[in-house]
């Protein structure tokens, strides 16, 4: 009789301590889930703004530490606007979902892609020389111009894309000081005619990629 009610309590005591480690793996997941939902942009899968500012951060520290290279460059699709207003902005977040499918499968395991919000993207990339990077952005500038999302039964029409890049140290040696380098690039990329990279230096690639 004694024996049977010590095999029951021994029973209910793994019971009740298997639903605890269930419990607790769960929660666990569920932690997971909730931090990879905060550092992620939901349309395109990619990093967003709050998680590439502390990426950044890390990054610079990393490269400073090792005396290494390290890029940043910021994407902004061309005449974006009117893209949305034309086609409509379910179209919109369309393009914007495969460009971060074409940016994600094209970057190293290294390299940190960012939707840095609307139709912007930063790509940082760490240990890269900087014409290594150059011509890296020039092939994803051409394969952004070059993609062709279908969207309701029809082809949506390709955008070009500008490009503003800023290097450690040259162009900063703080997220802000770089991501406001590549930013004022970028902006000379627009203002002379869209399609280009421009290279904080003012040292510019050629139009078109």
């Amino acid at each position: 009789n004694m024996t049977r009610k010590l095999t029951a309590a021994k029973g209910t005591l793994v019971n009740v301590m298997t639903e605890q480690i269930a419990l607790a793996l769960s929660n666990i997941r569920l932690q997971e889930k909730l931090r990879y939902q905060a550092d992620r942009d939901p349309l395109t899968g990619l990093f967003n703004r709050r998680s590439m500012d502390k990426v950044i951060a890390r990054e610079i520290r990393h490269a400073a530490g090792r005396a290494s290279p390290l890029c940043l460059a910021i994407l902004d699709l061309d005449h974006f606007k009117r893209f949305n207003d034309t086609f409509g902005h379910q179209a919109g977040d369309a393009l914007l979902h495969q460009i971060g499918t074409l940016l994600k499968g094209r970057v190293r395991d290294r390299d940190i892609v960012c939707r840095y919000g609307g139709e912007e993207f930063t790509i940082l990339f760490p240990d890269t020389p900087f014409l290594d990077a150059l011509h890296r952005l020039k092939d994803l500038q051409k394969e952004i111009r070059e993609l062709h999302v279908p969207h309701n039964g029809q082809i949506l029409e390709s955008v070009s894309v500008s490009v503003g890049v800023a290097i450690l140290p040259e162009h900063g040696h703080t997220p802000e000081s770089l991501i406001a380098a590549a930013d004022a690039a970028l902006y000379r990329a627009k203002t002379e005619g869209r399609n280009r990279i421009v290279v904080a230096t003012g040292l510019k690639a050629p139009a078109g990629g």
